[in-house]
């Protein structure tokens, strides 16, 4: 399972699907204009969220 923990104050999570309860999975989307954004995602195929964000910056995968 992926957790994703922040730089600034160590808070720390872990993500489940809502539908099958599978771990969510670090990965990374390319977007249009070539910039690339880190998400997590169902292995199931049930969809993908932006990976969280604490203090205002984006969480580290500790994969």
């Amino acid at each position: 399972m992926a957790t994703y923990k922040c730089d600034k104050c160590d808070m720390a999570v872990n993500a489940t699907c809502g539908h099958c309860d599978a771990p969510l999975e670090n990965d990374d989307l390319a977007l249009p204009d070539g910039k690339v954004v880190q998400i997590s995602k169902c292995s199931n195929g049930h969809g993908k969220i932006k990976s969280p964000l604490c203090c205002g910056q984006d969480m580290v995968c500790s994969l």
